[in-house]
């Protein structure tokens, strides 16, 4: 969110005092156009340089092409049964597969927030998008929003018009990079990682291949690698704390009854990071921002009025989503998830203990 502007008048009218709503509050009548109230209170969007979202968009696709060849090499060569020449441009090209699909998740996700706010009249920046030499190319796109937010409907609109709008492309991004994936058997010496399956990911792998016979995964095609990350940044940005997409939600729902289901949560992500170290940077940065913020939701002036029943069927929709797109442990190293063979304790034993193990999860990326 942007600073809070220092007009008293304006003030008022976003942030009622506790013994009622102030002075511009007041003339403001029941369910009144707010938009018309403040249009002539907030000051129009400064002229913006795009010059910064372009640079940092193309950097992020050269990371995300980069970090996608990488994806594709494991895929093309079943886990590096097959050679594959690295030294070409069309090796390169190659992570385009997966670069220019997670950019398209995560670009319809914040153009689906850039859109509520123009449609709102609320400021908000174009996406930047933040690149980086991970995993997964990228840390992810966010976008600036500039002003309060007046009113609980506008802040549940362009809250949850992100998560909607990501989800709308990572699920066909999703059974296209499932199609193109292939069942193979698994190294015994495979080096690798161990993807957690959202609900969604499973059920969409079940109906391409089944359940996979003992010591077979399904090598993951660099589509289907997209939209498992864009799987779990919606669940990552739905979880309802503070002013995440999932902290408006609630907030718009529940009113101030949202810290309280903020403070569980982050209750629950400490738990999560002793199941997985993977939850671990998620959580210290979740806490981060509370620490920056404060626990309470930014209000609005129409705190204590209810939802719709629409908005309130789409906030159960929300939380399905959240439900089918998150997974206890995103990613785990392989020999901490894969069964370790028995201590021998005779020559028989010892040689067939040298048998290769078999992996029980049906979804691996070697990296």
């Amino acid at each position: 969110m942007g600073e809070t502007p220092q007009d008293p008048e304006f003030r008022d009218l976003l942030f009622p005092t506790e013994d009622g709503p102030g002075p511009v509050a007041q003339r403001v009548p029941p369910h009144a156009a707010w938009d018309e109230a403040l249009s002539g209170l907030v000051p129009a969007p400064p002229t913006e340089r795009r010059r910064k979202y372009v640079l940092l968009l193309l950097a992020t696709l050269l990371t995300t092409t980069v970090v996608g060849a990488g994806h594709y090499a494991g895929w093309a060569t079943d886990f590096g049964r097959r050679p594959l020449d690295l030294t070409t441009w069309a090796f390169y090209a190659s992570g385009l597969w997966y670069s220019l699909s997670i950019l398209a998740i995560l670009g319809s996700h914040e153009m689906g927030h850039y859109l509520a706010c123009r449609y709102y009249g609320v400021d908000a920046s174009l996406p930047y998008f933040l690149p980086a030499p991970v995993l997964t190319g990228t840390l992810g796109a966010f976008i600036r929003i500039r002003q309060p937010i007046a009113t609980k409907r506008e802040l549940f609109d362009i809250g949850i018009a992100g998560p909607l709008a990501g989800f709308a492309v990572a699920v066909p991004v999703l059974v296209i990079g499932m199609g193109l994936s292939q069942m193979v058997r698994v190294p015994p010496d495979m080096v690798g990682l161990e993807l957690g399956e959202p609900l969604l990911f499973r059920a969409v792998s079940w109906l391409w291949f089944g359940t996979p016979p003992d010591g077979y995964s399904v090598n993951l095609h660099p589509m289907a690698f997209a939209a498992w990350f864009g799987l779990l940044a919606t669940a990552l940005n739905l979880i309802p704390i503070g002013q995440l997409d999932g902290g408006h939600i609630s907030y718009a729902v529940l009113g101030r009854r949202s810290t309280s289901v903020t403070l569980v949560m982050v209750a629950c992500l400490i738990g999560l990071s002793f199941v997985s170290s993977s939850w671990i940077v998620w959580t210290v940065l979740t806490i981060g921002m509370l620490v920056g913020f404060g626990p309470r939701h930014p209000r609005t002036i129409d705190e204590d009025v209810p939802l719709d029943r629409g908005r309130l069927w789409l906030a159960g929709a929300a939380l399905v989503m959240l439900a089918i797109c998150f997974t206890p442990a995103p990613i785990e190293p392989m020999e901490l998830v894969r069964p370790q063979p028995p201590q021998p304790h005779s020559p028989y034993e010892q040689q067939a203990s040298t048998a290769p193990s078999t992996d029980p999860h049906p979804l691996t990326r070697a990296f």
